[in-house]
């Protein structure tokens, strides 16, 4: 029987100590090797709370999620600069994977990150959701069945993301992604979401409709996700 949980929390404090307790019992159980990131400001409060903690991720190997084409890993706005800053030099891991933005080859680039996922079975996947519905960068529209890809960003989605760049800054539009079927195959996945811009996307989640439309749905599919959010 699939595994579905909803924790519902007062703040992002609270579900970051869920997420440590979470971690730590998987950590003690020697069922956590390879642990799947995400970023945004979702993931701070969490990150904080791990760096903090006492957790050992020495022996663990890190994914995450996605990256925007064209932008080195030097790059305030990039996501390896994110995860450099929040976590992982702060927090020693045994490997971390993050998509080249800089790759000159995008399939092959795809094909390489794809094959490592392959090669390093997810035992968790963090993810976060847009408020279009939007899991990593995989649009509404996207196919259940995609591998990591190259995404086109929608207009919402670089609205969005605009706070974080400078005026005269190019948002990228495109970024390497996991795919669905890539996100899916992760053993265990725990999404946080808060804020009622991100109501429409839960309330998809918790419905009864499962459509690409709202990339957030296929989740109802996998055999064991737990949902932390302050959205009641």
């Amino acid at each position: 029987m699939a595994f579905f949980e909803v924790i519902h929390v007062a703040n992002q404090q609270e579900a970051a100590t869920i997420v440590q307790d979470k971690l730590e019992k998987d950590l003690k159980a020697n069922t956590l090797n390879v642990l799947g990131l995400a970023t945004g400001s979702t993931m701070i409060p969490i990150y904080k709370k791990l760096v903090e903690s006492s957790l050992d991720f020495s022996e663990v190997t890190a994914f995450n999620l996605d990256e925007y084409i064209g932008l080195a890993p030097t790059n305030v706005n990039s996501y390896a600069y994110f995860m450099q800053e929040h976590l992982f030099a702060h927090k020693p891991f045994k490997e971390t994977n993050i998509p080249n933005g800089k790759a000159h080859d995008l399939d092959a680039e795809c094909a390489r990150y794809e094959n490592q996922l392959n090669d390093h079975p997810l035992d968790i996947q963090f993810l976060g959701v847009g408020e279009n519905g939007h899991i990593a960068f995989n649009e509404p529209g996207t196919s259940f069945d995609s591998v990591t890809h190259v995404a086109q960003l929608t207009d919402s989605t670089l609205g969005v993301n605009s706070q974080y760049f400078d005026d005269e800054e190019e948002i990228p539009n495109t970024a390497f992604t996991m795919g669905i079927a890539s996100i899916m195959n992760a053993k265990k996945i725990i999404l946080l979401a808060f804020g009622e811009k991100k109501r429409p996307a839960i309330e998809a989640l918790l419905g009864d409709t499962i459509t690409e439309e709202w990339p957030i749905t296929v989740l109802k599919n996998h055999p064991h996700v737990t949902v932390i959010t302050d959205i009641k």
